[in-house]
C-alpha cells in the first residue's frame, strides 16, 4: 500500500488527464467513453462510480459551527482515476484504478489550513468506488450514502478528523445542459456534473484528538469525464455557495495563458428550483485583494468580486492562509478555502473558492 500527498479534484483532473494523456488519448482508448450531450443522468445510479470514464470525484465543501459558535471550513474529496493499463490483466494486483482521498479543515484558531491526503490503488477491499450509489473507501476513510439518502463521512488522521452526517434538503442541481457541463469551446471539453447544495450537516470534528460537536451546511459535487480542458488553459477560479435564502450559486472561469478566459459558466438556482444559466461572456472574476504565501511565495486573489449577469458577488475568505502545497507529489500549489458571499455589501451566503495557477503556472 502506498500513501502520498494528493490534490483537489480540479487539480487532479488537470494533471492526470491533460498532462498524462491529453485530449488526443480519446482516439486511442476504445475502453474509456467520451462525454456526450445526449446522456440523461438518473438517480440513484449516477450517484455511484462510472468506471468507463477516466476521472471521477465526489467533492464536499462546507461551513461548520461548534457549540460555542466558532466557524470552521471543511473539505472532503474522494477521487477515482482509471490508469488505462492492466485492464486485461486478471491479476488482483493489477493497478487498474487509483483511489485518492483528501481531507482539509480551515480553523481560524489555527490560522492556516490543515490537510491530509492519501493515494492507494483500488483492490482487496482496502480501496474502492462502487457503481450504483455513493460508496467510496480508502483504508479507514469512507464516504457512503445510506438507504435513507443521508451521506456519512468518516475520515480521521493524525491530528484531526471528521465524522459527519449530511442530509439532502434539495434535489440534485444538474449543471449546465442537464448535467452535460461544458469546459471549453470544443464539444469533447466537457464532463457530467451535478451538485447537491444545502446539505444539512451534523457530527463531530476531532482536533488534537479532542471531539467537538458541530453542525452546518455543505455542498457536494460529483463529476466524471475522460478529457475536457483546452490546452491553452492556465488555471481556473471556481466558487460554489449556499445562499441564505435557499438559493445555490456555482461559477467558474478557466483562464487563458495569454490572458482573458478560455471558458466560463455560472448557474443560480433559487429555493423553488428555478435555474438561471449564464454564458461565458456573462461571468467575470475580478480580484479585490491578494495574499502572498510565506510558504511558497504564491500570490492569490483571495478576495474576489464575481459577476454573473447583472449581479455582483463579493467573496471574502474565512482566513487568508488556505493554501494547499502538493509539490512533493504533483509539483502543484493552489488555494482552496471557505468564503463568505456579500451582495450590496450585505452577507448573503457561504461557500468555497478554488484558485489554481497563481503560485506557479500550470504546465499543460
Amino acid at each position: 500500500m502506498i500513501r502520498k500527498k494528493t490534490i483537489s479534484p480540479w487539480i487532479a483532473l488537470l494533471l492526470l488527464v491533460l498532462n498524462v494523456i491529453g485530449l488526443d488519448a480519446l482516439a486511442h482508448s476504445s475502453r474509456l467513453k467520451p462525454v456526450t450531450p445526449d446522456y440523461q443522468l438518473t438517480f440513484p445510479h449516477d450517484l455511484g462510480a462510472h468506471e468507463d470514464f477516466r476521472i471521477e470525484w465526489w467533492y464536499i465543501t462546507g461551513w461548520l459551527e461548534t457549540e460555542d459558535r466558532k466557524p470552521l471550513g471543511f473539505q472532503v474529496t474522494f477521487f477515482r482515476y482509471a490508469t488505462d493499463v492492466n485492464h486485461d490483466n486478471p491479476s488482483r494486483f493489477a493497478a487498474k484504478y487509483l483511489i485518492i482521498a483528501h481531507l482539509a479543515l480551515s480553523d481560524p484558531a489555527v490560522g492556516k489550513l490543515m490537510h491530509r491526503e492519501r493515494t492507494v490503488r483500488e483492490g482487496f477491499g482496502f480501496a474502492y468506488s462502487k457503481p450504483g450509489d455513493t460508496d467510496v473507501k480508502l483504508d479507514d476513510w469512507t464516504l457512503v450514502r445510506q438507504a435513507n439518502g443521508q451521506y456519512v463521512v468518516d475520515m480521521q488522521d493524525e491530528g484531526f478528523g471528521l465524522r459527519l452526517s449530511l442530509t439532502p434538503t434539495q434535489s440534485p442541481m444538474l449543471q449546465d445542459q442537464n448535467g452535460f457541463s461544458r469546459k471549453g469551446p470544443k464539444p469533447e471539453q466537457a464532463s457530467y456534473y451535478y451538485s447537491e447544495p444545502h446539505l444539512s450537516v451534523s457530527g463531530t470534528v476531532l482536533r488534537d484528538g479532542k471531539p467537538a460537536t458541530v453542525k452546518g451546511r455543505a455542498w457536494l459535487d460529483h463529476e466524471w469525464s475522460t478529457a475536457y480542458l483546452d490546452p491553452d488553459a492556465d488555471g481556473w477560479d471556481w466558487v460554489g455557495a449556499n445562499l441564505d435564502d435557499g438559493s445555490a450559486l456555482m461559477a467558474f472561469q478557466i483562464r487563458a495563458k495569454q490572458g482573458g478566459k478560455v471558458w466560463a459558466y455560472a448557474a443560480l438556482r433559487d429555493a423553488t428550483g428555478h435555474m438561471k444559466l449564464f454564458d461565458p461572456e456573462q461571468v467575470d472574476f475580478m480580484p479585490v485583494r491578494t495574499w502572498q504565501s510565506a510558504h511558497t511565495e504564491g500570490v492569490y486573489p483571495v478576495e474576489m468580486r464575481v459577476r454573473t449577469g447583472d449581479v455582483e458577488w463579493h467573496l471574502k475568505p474565512l482566513i487568508d492562509d488556505q493554501e494547499l502545497d502538493s509539490r512533493q507529489s504533483t509539483a502543484t500549489v493552489y488555494w482552496e478555502g471557505a468564503v463568505t458571499l456579500f451582495k450590496d455589501e450585505q452577507p448573503v451566503g457561504r461557500g468555497y473558492l478554488e484558485l489554481t495557477g497563481y503560485a506557479k503556472a500550470l504546465s499543460l
